[in-house]
């Protein structure tokens, strides 16, 4: 029988996590119950009680009780919920997740989604799933459902959305599964609107030799997801052809992936080809949220909502060195192709962003601090030539096949 977990704060949502159980349970699908609350008396004994997830995360339910921070036990009990429930997952115990409430418990319950794998129902009905979602969801596929009502008792209207969030992860839990027989080997790619013509042939290629192709929108969010995927041993080689995000993590952009992009593939020693995509371009909001220290630099107005930035020959020269820095430290094969003639669709011969001096500070960094071992190509092409393009495609499934 599948099993779902139910997380909640038993104590001030106890009757609504009661309904929510016995609506699973009418489905066919067991439950398994986590009480990650501190404040008060508890309606019913959790399967999971509260001081066991208080220990998970690294502390005890009576020092939270005595230290009356609330803030400091939400961080606590999200700890020791994501600790819980991905122990409970390994374990073969649960097969998805629900949880309900508001801004504390939406904390706790998506803290606790995040742990778990891509692919794990993950349900969570919140007085927040109707403003900006991202802190809770991160990179996860969670389902965010708004509760309309706040969470504080049972009526006709909460009652119906509860009903319906218990059939939606009831449906979830007991879909087949549609994988394939037989895996194919899996690319994770990266693209933006400026290098879409490379990767959509270069996808073409790797899936008429047989593989399975991942496109990560390069904003941010999508490099942390495909990092995260890559650590999670989901992807077996890399086209990394879109490397804009470490602009946006040099200079200040919007669209920043962090520190950990350009990490994973390497700690696993998967196979991966890199390119300089769309390396020429910090991303901003509309033009008049720039900030005023960038107002007299070189932008362009992509839309309404984007505004580029063009990247200095210094910064280029920057980007290239930690680009060769991260990739030094790869377990497994590593090939840089360099687009000589354009790194991105405006960043060409009469484009907007051309820019042979930066183009060439990127190579020469590059260059000087990658390790022996790491093969750099330069080739005399634009980054959306279709021989680009192909020549990326190959270079990847040449070392896929070898290995």
């Amino acid at each position: 029988m599948k099993t779902v977990a139910v997380i909640a704060t038993f104590d001030t949502k106890g009757a609504e996590a009661e309904f929510l159980r016995h609506a699973i349970e009418a489905a066919g699908v067991a439950v398994f119950s986590v009480d990650v609350g501190v404040l008060g008396e508890h309606s019913f004994r959790a399967d999971i009680g509260p001081g066991d997830v208080a220990a998970a995360g690294e502390t005890t339910l009576a020092a939270l009780v005595a230290g009356g921070d609330r803030g400091v036990a939400v961080e606590a009990m999200a700890r020791g919920a994501a600790v819980t429930v991905r122990g409970l997952f390994d374990a073969g115990r649960i097969h998805g997740v629900i949880s309900l409430g508001g801004s504390a418990g939406t904390m706790i319950g998506t803290a606790a989604m995040r742990a778990l794998p891509l692919g794990v129902p993950k349900v969570m009905v919140s007085t927040l799933a109707s403003g900006d979602t991202r802190p809770y969801v991160g990179t996860r596929d969670i389902c965010m459902m708004y509760s309309v009502l706040d969470i504080a008792g049972l009526n006709v209207l909460s009652r119906t959305v509860l009903s319906n969030a218990a059939a939606a992860v009831c449906g979830m839990v007991s879909q087949a599964a549609q994988g394939e027989a037989k895996r194919r080997l899996t690319v994770a790619a990266t693209m933006f609107g400026v290098t879409t013509l490379c990767v959509t042939l270069a996808r073409q290629r790797l899936e008429e030799a047989g593989c399975e192709v991942m496109v990560f929108h390069a904003t941010g969010s999508g490099g942390r997801a495909m990092e995260e995927l890559i650590a999670d041993g989901l992807i077996d080689g890399v086209l990394d052809v879109t490397t804009t995000e470490l602009a946006d993590e040099l200079v200040g952009g919007v669209m920043s992936a962090g520190p950990d992009r350009l990490r994973a593939a390497g700690r696993r020693g998967i196979p991966q080809v890199v390119c300089p995509g769309a390396i020429d371009m910090v991303n901003f909001g509309p033009l008049d949220t720039v900030p005023a220290a960038f107002r007299n630099r070189q932008l362009h107005v992509h839309n309404a909502t984007v505004t580029l930035m063009r990247t200095t020959a210094e910064e280029c020269a920057e980007i290239g060195k930690r680009t060769a820095e991260r990739l030094n430290l790869a377990a497994g094969p590593v090939t840089l192709l360099l687009p000589m003639r354009g790194f991105s669709g405006i960043d060409v011969a009469g484009g907007v962003f051309d820019s042979q001096a930066a183009r060439d500070a990127y190579r020469d960094a590059v260059v000087a601090h990658a390790r022996p071992g790491i093969q750099v190509v330069e080739m005399p092409l634009r980054i959306n030539d279709g021989e680009f393009a192909t020549a990326a495609a190959e270079a990847l499934l040449a070392v896929l096949k070898r290995g």
